[in-house]
């Protein structure tokens, strides 16, 4: 077996604002895997580096990529426990590989056209003018649910819009989750929980920032509105550690990004392990390009979904690839008729 990889910028088709600041382009990697008998006959996969958030994203990340594409050219394997991000392409080239090199993952009724995956839409952060436009598109696309990125403005400006937004839908026709990155601490988190509880919010993402575990367990315990776990999840490698932290803090739901929780093997052990001391989960996408989200899409329908997913990403790049997943509003499809461009990927700056 032979591995390739290629470094690749995705540049945004407009700022993306987040509790981390600006973000204009995002880095990421694609592998693809061959056998040497064969090369026209490849699987394709995305490491997903996210900088700033994935523990692996240093100046040793390449050299771990390099090792990767050593060990696989001499059937040595690799220790990706730390790499969530590599694991997470790695699995993506193997079983792209393993179903004949045609972007087909998992094999659902997902992927054969026979159902589709409901999303959420996504408001980014920006100044108050900007996320009512964005709110206001979401609305018109036909989102049934909205989850909004807080922690960049001030928070008097951004619960104004949920007010407004509330006001206009109450919550058994349009669901409200907010995202917020982190961005609040122990002196100013409980008014905002109150806050968003009279607006009847559904959820709020990782409302302090990762990292204590004691302050989270207490705020799960004593919220008035359902706290879902996101940052708290990245960089945890093993089942023992994962089932200890949510049987400590004891979460509504876990958000699992799969380049940032262990890849497809990482997110199935949280989803199990979040059954069994009874959290909901959704899945996410880490902006990804539509490599990666093709395959989390594929993944997630696999699974037994009952909850809009936040797999609305594809849209935001201006240099995103061609592949057969395609959103109509709320509703996320793939096209298992549509023809396969490989074009694109052969014409990619390959180093193997």
């Amino acid at each position: 077996m032979r591995l390739a990889i290629c470094p690749y910028m995705l540049r945004f088709r407009e700022p993306a604002g987040t509790s981390r600041g600006i973000l204009t382009e995002k880095p990421t990697y694609l592998l693809k895997l061959w056998d040497e008998r064969d090369p026209e006959v490849y699987g394709l996969g995305e490491a997903a580096v996210f900088p700033g958030l994935s523990p692996e994203a240093d100046h040793r990340y390449e050299y771990k990529l390099i090792e990767l594409l050593a060990n696989i050219a001499i059937g040595r394997p690799t220790d990706l426990s730390r790499h969530s991000s590599i694991q997470f392409g790695l699995e993506q080239a193997l079983r792209d590989f393993s179903s004949g090199g045609r972007r087909r993952y998992f094999d659902s009724p997902f992927t054969r056209g026979e159902s589709e995956i409901e999303i959420n839409g996504l408001v980014w952060m920006g100044d108050r003018e900007e996320m009512h436009r964005r709110m206001e598109e979401k609305l018109r696309q036909g989102f049934s649910c909205i989850k909004f990125k807080i922690g960049a403005i001030a928070w008097k400006e951004e619960i104004s819009l949920l007010r407004e937004l509330r006001s206009r839908y109450d919550a058994d026709r349009l669901t409200i989750r907010v995202d917020a990155n982190g961005a609040f601490s122990m002196d100013n988190v409980f008014p905002v929980l109150k806050q968003l509880a009279d607006l009847d919010v559904h959820s709020i993402e990782q409302p302090i920032p990762a990292g204590n575990a004691e302050l989270m367990k207490f705020i799960c315990e004593v919220s008035p509105v359902a706290i879902a776990l996101d940052e708290e999840l990245i960089g945890i490698p093993t089942h023992e550690q994962r089932q200890q932290l949510l049987d400590f803090i004891r979460p509504a739901y876990v958000v699992l990004k799969p380049a940032l929780c262990g890849g497809f093997s990482g997110a199935e052990d949280w989803i199990g392990i979040a059954g069994e001391v009874g959290a909901g989960w959704w899945i996410t996408s880490a902006l990804e390009s539509n490599v990666g989200l093709n395959a989390i899409a594929q993944f997630t329908g696999s699974l037994d979904t009952s909850l809009p997913q936040g797999l609305g990403t594809g849209g935001l790049f201006t240099n995103n690839f061609r592949l057969p997943i395609t959103l109509d509003g709320a509703r996320m499809r793939f096209m298992p008729d549509a023809p396969l461009d490989r074009k694109q990927f052969d014409e990619l700056d390959w180093k193997a």
